[in-house]
């Protein structure tokens, strides 16, 4: 379900995002680890990819509004390619539920953001509603035409490793890009094994951008597991946030909390002792810097014996 010609597609330069090796990482579980870095993406999310060609259909169709219910990353997202496209977004987020620097990406990009008195779920049902009305068009994952964008981060994985990586680690929250590389993957003839990582406290997890109760897509990816596809496994807090350290720390990748669940959920699992895998870091560290640990940066003299001193630890 691509674009016609008809009206030129939005785009603000998604996709091609960094495949970057991780050698502490590889040492650690035993075979190639790579990074997929979508937070390169235009808004810092992989949400762009999907939403270049939902925005893009919209807007064909002649929409004026674009709607979603929204964690953070698919409002900034709605936010920016439907300014780019001279459209109207509007955002429904839960109160108190969504980073700042995600709605201030919303906000800065002209959409109309309204925090909801409830949870994801009731947001995501009254946009809903709200694609029913004339103009309106729901760019939530639901719309079939984000799936067919983000199964892309596939297509780029088999040309960029020669072929399919044996091991796909990735964050589980709405289903909706669990789904898209699922597919992806089938689209190009591959078949490696998917181990999406959710967090087990799903309604209050300090990984906002999961913080789902109930997935749109936990059909699908019911049956996705029924069918050997993917695996799901339930991660505890302390491993995600432990993941989400080291990917800084050992291998210089600052990803916002929630795609740490990518590198969380193969540590869990049994991986084979060669290969290759592949960890999909769904968003850039700065959608959420609040999460960073507090340290006092002690202050001291503009000398270099004070200087060694503290570095000294003396």
């Amino acid at each position: 379900m691509g674009v016609t010609r008809t009206v030129p597609a939005v785009s603000l330069g998604e996709g091609a995002t960094p495949l970057v090796p991780a050698p502490r990482l590889s040492a650690e579980l035993g075979l190639r680890v790579y990074l997929k870095c979508e937070g390169a993406n235009p808004t810092g999310s992989f949400k762009d990819r999907g939403m270049a060609v939902a925005v893009s259909r919209a807007r064909e169709a002649g929409s004026h509004t674009v709607v979603c219910a929204s964690t953070g990353n698919t409002a900034a997202s709605a936010a920016a390619y439907a300014a780019r496209a001279g459209l109207r977004a509007v955002v429904l987020t839960p109160e108190g539920a969504t980073a700042g620097p995600k709605r201030a990406q919303a906000r800065a990009a002209g959409a109309q953001v309204l925090e909801l008195r409830g949870s994801f779920d009731d947001a995501l049902r009254c946009c809903r509603e709200l694609a029913t009305q004339p103009g309106f068009a729901l760019v939530n994952s639901l719309n079939p035409d984000r799936i067919e964008g983000q199964k892309t981060v596939s297509f780029e994985l088999v040309d960029e490793l020669g072929g399919a990586p044996d091991v796909v680690g990735l964050p589980f929250g709405g289903g909706g890009n669990l789904c898209a590389v699922t597919r992806g993957f089938e689209e190009a003839g591959a078949r490696p094994r998917v181990v999406a990582g959710q967090a087990a406290e799903r309604a209050t997890t300090w990984a906002s951008a999961i913080r789902i109760r109930r997935p749109a897509h936990g059909d699908e990816v019911a049956s996705l597991v029924e069918a050997g596809a993917v695996e799901v496994v339930s991660l505890e807090e302390d491993e995600i946030r432990m993941a989400w350290l080291d990917l800084a720390r050992l291998e210089g990748v600052f990803c916002e909390p929630a795609s740490a669940a990518a590198l969380a959920a193969l540590r869990s699992v049994a991986l084979p002792d060669e290969g290759t895998a592949v960890c999909i870091l769904t968003g850039h560290g700065l959608k959420d810097p609040e999460r960073v640990p507090e340290d006092d940066a002690p202050a001291v003299e503009p000398r270099l014996d004070a200087i060694l001193e503290v570095l000294n630890g003396a």
